[in-house]
């Protein structure tokens, strides 16, 4: 059969009735095979990727503060047994300050004693000299004047035996009671020197009960004090660490309430998703290309695809035609990339950097040229993210495309 020769425009419609059963029978197989799958807007971090990350942040938040609080709850337990031990160290410290203040007043009470005795003493040895020397001179009376007055006179001018004997009885009587008083006097005056040496070692003693309860005293209050600190320390750890758990707190209704939007977010996202899935699609021949529009792709490919494998770059740049070519994206490159939140490298400047110094590579030239030829590796795909458990796709370097 002899080889039919067409037009240029007739080769064009057949190449493009060719690419779109191609893409037709490549959306029907996607279809099947990623129904179901999660769907995320085609940006360096999607809105999945931000729901999966602000989870994980709340969960370490959540880690923390439960960390916090079992924190709080050892802190307190030893805070309390400070306490206990403060309260057991202020009962001893009171008891011995008690003990102190007495064996204070007995070494007054006992100094009072001493300076008494000293006294009583002092009038023993008085009395008993005294004694001595009345003793002496009424010996030295009795012999010194014995002629006139003395002893031996009384005796020699008795009347009668009988009388004698009574004068004799007399002076014995006299001079045992000079012995007997003198006797007196001088254990009065043993038992005051004994007494007085009783209290004095009594004294001593009581001196060194106060020195020992001085430094007890001292003990005790030393370690109430640092007791105290530490419990005072505790104190300040535990009111940092609440503060700690109400910043936690916080940050987690933060956390949730971002979860909650970024849910509400990913929700609309997917609904758009299966929207583009189900909307009619132009031929790249009805494309028409602005001026700029190759710079402004091979840019962006460089920018989210720069480091892959050219396939993975041509895939970027198929991803944004067929948004061009699908009826729920903007129509045009321009307003495809620039669509709101939908690139971030045009939110964080990336690209306005890379269109300045023009950093797109040959190769992301090259990808762009085939993309907007209406070549696809990734057939009708309009999103790509990186791989994260569940999600099935076309995985072409570290992307995957759905």
């Amino acid at each position: 059969m002899p080889v039919t020769e067409f037009s240029a425009p007739n080769k064009r419609r057949i190449q493009s009735v060719l690419r779109r059963m191609a893409a037709l029978l490549v959306a029907l197989v996607m279809s099947v095979t990623f129904a179901g799958a999660a769907s995320t807007p085609a940006y360096a971090e999607t809105t999945l990727e931000k729901l999966e990350r602000a989870k994980q942040e709340r969960e370490r938040t959540q880690e923390q503060r439960e960390n916090a609080e079992q924190a709080v709850d050892s802190l307190k337990i030893t805070q309390n047994s400070l306490l206990g031990q403060l309260s057991a160290l202020n009962d001893d410290l009171d008891q011995v300050s008690t003990n102190l203040a007495q064996i204070e007043s007995d070494i007054i009470a006992k100094e009072a004693q001493i300076v008494n005795t000293r006294a009583e003493l002092e009038e023993a040895i008085l009395t008993e000299q005294t004694q001595y020397e009345d003793m002496k001179v009424r010996i030295r009376a009795m012999y010194e004047n014995s002629l006139n007055n003395g002893y031996l006179s009384m005796l020699l001018s008795s009347k009668s035996y009988t009388d004698f004997l009574n004068r004799t009885d007399y002076i014995e009587q006299i001079n045992r009671y000079d012995q007997k008083m003198l006797a007196e006097y001088k254990e009065s005056r043993r038992r005051v020197e004994e007494t007085q040496a009783r209290l004095e070692t009594e004294l001593a003693s009581l001196n060194v009960l106060r020195n020992e309860a001085v430094q007890e005293q001292q003990r005790v209050t030393e370690l109430v004090e640092a007791t105290q600190s530490r419990a005072t320390a505790y104190a300040d750890q535990i009111s940092d660490a609440e503060a700690t758990i109400d910043a936690l707190e916080n940050m987690i209704n933060k956390q949730d309430k971002s979860i909650v939007a970024l849910q509400k977010q990913y929700e609309e996202e997917l609904a758009l998703s299966r929207l583009a899935a189900q909307s009619a699609w132009r031929d790249i021949s009805q494309v028409n290309f602005e001026e700029g529009d190759r710079k402004l792709l091979a840019n962006l490919i460089y920018c989210e695809a720069g480091g892959e494998p050219y396939e993975g770059q041509v895939a970027v740049g198929a991803v944004v035609i067929n948004r061009v070519l699908s009826s729920r994206y903007p129509n045009t490159v321009v307003g495809v990339i620039y669509q709101n939140k939908q690139f971030s490298p045009v939110a964080s400047g990336r690209l306005a950097l890379a269109l300045t110094n023009d950093s797109a590579t040959s190769k992301c030239y090259q990808a762009a040229d085939e993309a907007m030829s209406g070549v696809t590796n990734v057939g009708q795909c309009v999103y790509f993210r990186t791989p994260i458990e569940g999600l099935t796709g076309i995985r072409i370097g570290g992307h995957i495309f759905y």
